[in-house]
Order: structure tokens, then sequence, then C-alpha cells
């Protein structure tokens, strides 16, 4: 008897476990959406960048939640320097960006909080929000590249998107400054037959760079910038490829990342004859 009244009680837990299984799920799905850019405060044009890790990031920690939380996953402008994430709870967050820019979160070594130009907001529905930075470099094209025998030459200007002493004021204050922050490390030509070409998206047979060591660049700080396409291999006749050009400095972002970002120019299409 005490076994037939085990089992009995046995099937009723699993019975009772298995229809709480099949219970609908009544949280609503994630459907609130962002969309936001990065622009230069000077200019008001959007900061160009990559789209991929080497690219603007952008930031939410949801605060709902109270003290203490884990940020949302980590998410990327596109190459224009706007984005978009539509798959968000309603809720009060905290909104930053980094990227080849002046950080907006600065603190000391210690922790102390020096600036903080991150956003707290409340999304429901569409939430636009706008970030105002200060670019590291400004990449610009002097005129249109050139194609000989499937070699692409490009012509580039490069010129500080921030002075030296404002840099320096707004990094040094964090600790461990270094004049080495500043200098100009390499120029890039980024070539694919993708129109969002960038590092993530280069045909490494015709994408090409040229390196500068210490302060090597400060004297073309302004000047033409001549860069060329690998010509190992030629690009093919008749096709259609997209060319940008880039340059970083020395300072990643967020500070101790590793993580070195590149100011870009515009795409632009180039047809090999």
């Amino acid at each position: 008897m005490k076994y037939i009244i085990l089992n009995t009680l046995m099937s009723a837990s699993l019975l009772f476990a298995s229809c709480s299984f099949f219970e609908k799920d009544n949280m609503e799905a994630p459907s609130v959406t962002i969309q936001g850019e990065v622009v230069d405060v000077a200019t008001g044009k959007r900061v160009l960048t990559d789209q991929g890790s080497e690219g603007i990031r952008v930031r939410l920690t949801e605060l709902s939640w109270g003290d203490n939380v884990e940020h949302n996953p980590d998410f990327y402008c596109m190459p224009d320097g706007s984005f978009q994430n539509t798959r968000l709870f309603k809720g009060n967050y905290n909104v930053t960006v980094d990227g080849p820019f002046v950080p907006l979160v600065r603190k000391t070594a210690d922790g102390a909080t020096l600036a903080d130009e991150s956003k707290v907001m409340d999304l429901d529905g569409t939430t636009k929000v706008k970030f105002e930075v200060q670019p590291f470099l400004n990449v610009e094209w002097v005129d249109e590249p050139t194609v000989s025998n499937g070699k692409i030459t490009a012509r580039v200007r490069v010129t500080r998107g921030v002075t030296d002493e404002i840099f320096r004021s707004k990094i040094e204050p964090m600790g461990n400054y270094s004049a080495d922050f500043l200098n100009v490390t390499d120029v890039q030509l980024f070539v694919s037959y993708s129109s969002t070409v960038g590092y993530r998206a280069r045909d490494q047979r015709w994408s090409n760079e040229i390196k500068y060591s210490e302060q090597a660049f400060n004297p073309l700080l302004g000047q033409i910038v001549t860069i060329e396409s690998k010509d190992a291999i030629p690009i093919p006749a008749g096709r259609t490829v997209f060319v940008r050009a880039a340059a970083r400095i020395n300072y990643d972002t967020p500070r101790g990342s590793g993580t070195k970002r590149w100011n870009y120019n515009e795409a632009k299409a180039v047809v090999i004859p």
C-alpha cells in the first residue's frame, strides 16, 4: 500500500511539473527601438567608422534593475556613423559610445569620475539620440581615385580633429599620459567589392597601408598623402570596387582595451577600365 501511495504522489508531481513546463510565457518580446548618430561637435557631420569591433562601439546598461547591473551586449555603428537596435526591453538605460574620439566618460586611475557625457534615458517605443564628440582625426579625399593597369591611386589629407592642447587637457588627468598617444601610426587604403568597405570588409589582395613610427607623420598633417592599392594581382577590368581611406593615432578606446580605432572618409565606387 505504501508503494502505491508513493507512486501516486510521484506521478502527480510529474504531471504538475509537465503542466508547468507547457505554460505560456507571458513576458513580452523585446520590441523597443533606439536610433542614434555620432557627430563631430565642430562640424555637425557624422563620424564615419567601420562596421565591426574596430568601429564605434555602442554600450547600453539597463538601470531599471538597480545597482551593479551588467551592460547589454555591445553593438556597433554602421559605416555612416549611425546606429539602431530594435530588440530592447522598455526601461531606464545608460547609453554611451566609444570610438576614435575623445572618450565621453573619463576617470582617474583610481576610478574618480572626471567627466561623464554618457546619456541616461527612458527607452520606450522608438527613441532617438545624438552624441556630439571630438574626433581624433579628419580624413578627406583630395580628389577622385585614379586607376592604371588595375591599380588604384588615391590622394587623401589627414588633419587633427582636436588640437594637441585639448587632447592633452582631456586625457592627461586620466593618468599615465604619454605624448606618443597623438602619433599617427598608419594610413590605410581599404579596397573591396562591398560598399561597406573597411577593415572588416576589405580585400587583402588590394588593400594597402603606410605605417609611420613615432612622430614621422607630423610633417604630413594637412598635406597630400598618396597611397596606392597593392598590384601583385591587378583588379580585374570591368569590375566595380569600393575604396575608403582611414588613419588612426596611438591611443586605444576605451582606455586599456588595446583597440586603436580608425577615423575614415566616405566610400567611393571605382570602375576598373
